[in-house]
């Protein structure tokens, strides 16, 4: 019975999954198609400190329910109310900074004053997404698959055709064209929230139930903490990332246009296409993470460690056939889906390496289940260091983005490598759980 549930909400995430991609293929090639190589770099310069943020605004919440309600060992209606109480107040508190830091984040970190109300923007959106995530990880837990791909999908029709219909109005100015971007996210939010409402079974929930424990907070911190400075470093490292590229290039001599607009192809066109097939390992992750943890409180190693086997496998499997499609077929996938072959030479580089990354979700999985998230952390603070100085080094020797691809691929290897010894060294404790 537990075995085709999870196969089964495997199948609705995978379908889930592949119609949320080619909905967002289809909504950014409509976007970088009405707006521009130079619009697109800007918006890429800005997703970095939207990730930034939303990283703090998260705070692990979404992971330490997953964990904690699949456990069955708490009480759900009070850890929901007690993420809602923690991560509402944070967005309040983040909101503050950007209402009152926008101007400096803007001209002095990002060098790009068009960015100022972008940015405030971003403060606005962040509690619709607080809160959709929290219920979202309800039903991941209850391993109730249907509301969230039904809500995904919705999300990115709702995207769709905003972008389709409301992008036009705001394409006079790049200011009010990046802002309406990052407002959309509100209506594709407050849809989600809606369908989970609708989903929600009906609780009946006394004042008591409803605020925040001491015994909840116990428990959601010790995870939630090591998962948002783990998110926290990591979305660091994006924020710096452009900032720092810009800053080198520029005193090489770069010209900024040159910066921005190589930027955005690496960010918008290369990348993406490269990440394709995380839908399929974002998916079987997402299925795995509460069969895991069930698994690892109930000390049922052998199903453990059969489970995480197989998500491995069927991710590098699924890896190993997209790169060879790629390989074959790169040219016409860029004709295709951006009418250049602009990035080409970047995809071709990276396209090895990545057969590393669609590892990290399963192991990710693995790690979050049997509660080390530490070891996220430790693994996130390690990549900071390695990303951030061969960004530095690689980019001085002026080989152009060229240092960039080499210092994410450097970063990709050692976060798969160091996970995997970790993931192998925790199953082979004698002192462990499981």
């Amino acid at each position: 019975m537990k075995k085709s549930k999870f196969i089964r909400s495997s199948i609705y995430l995978l379908i889930g999954g592949f119609l949320t991609k080619v909905l967002g293929m289809v909504a950014k090639i409509v976007l970088t198609r009405k707006m521009g190589t130079m619009a697109m770099g800007l918006y890429s310069l800005l997703m970095p400190t939207f990730s930034l943020f939303l990283s703090i605004s998260g705070m692990g919440l979404s992971t330490a329910l997953n964990v904690l309600i699949a456990s069955g060992k708490y009480a759900t209606k009070n850890l929901l109310s007690t993420s809602l109480f923690l991560g509402l107040t944070m967005d309040f508190l983040l909101l503050l900074v950007l209402f009152f830091g926008k101007e400096i984040l803007a001209n002095n970190f990002l060098h790009e004053p068009i960015l100022v109300y972008p940015l405030l923007s971003i403060g606005f959106v962040l509690p619709f997404i607080t809160v959709s995530n929290i219920f979202r990880s309800y039903f991941f837990a209850k391993e109730r698959m249907i509301p969230h791909v039904f809500s995904n999908v919705l999300e990115d029709v709702i995207k769709l055709f905003l972008i389709y219909f409301g992008i036009s109005y705001f394409l006079d100015s790049y200011e009010k064209s990046l802002t309406f971007l990052m407002m959309i996210n509100i209506a594709c939010e407050f849809s989600s929230i809606l369908i989970f409402l609708v989903c929600f079974p009906k609780f009946r929930c006394s004042k008591k139930e409803l605020l925040p424990t001491k015994k909840s907070l116990q428990a959601i911190l010790p995870i939630a903490i090591p998962t948002t400075l783990s998110r926290l470093v990591g979305s660091i490292t994006y924020f710096l990332e452009p900032i720092i590229l810009t800053t080198i290039l520029l005193k090489l001599g770069y010209q900024k246009g040159f910066i921005i607009e190589q930027y955005g192809i690496i960010t918008s066109y290369v990348l993406p296409v490269l990440m394709l097939p995380s839908f399929f390992t974002n998916a079987i992750s997402q299925a795995l993470l509460p069969i895991l943890s069930r698994h690892y409180h109930h000390q049922e190693r052998k199903s453990f460690q059969k489970k995480l086997k197989q998500a491995i496998f069927l991710s590098l499997g699924i890896g190993i056939l997209y790169t060879i499609f790629c390989f074959f077929f790169h040219q016409e996938i860029f004709f295709f889906l951006y009418h250049t072959q602009e990035g080409k030479g970047y995809f071709f580089f990276l396209l090895p390496i990545f057969l590393l990354y669609y590892l990290e979700g399963p192991l990710s999985s693995a790690l979050q289940a049997m509660g080390k998230a530490n070891i996220q952390l430790r693994i996130s603070l390690i990549n900071f260091g390695i990303r951030t100085l061969g960004l530095i080094l690689l980019t001085s020797l002026s080989i152009g983005f060229y240092g960039f691809l080499i210092a994410l691929s450097i970063n990709i290897f050692v976060a798969v490598g160091y996970a995997s010894k970790k993931v192998l060294d925790s199953l082979q404790e004698k002192k462990s759980i499981i």
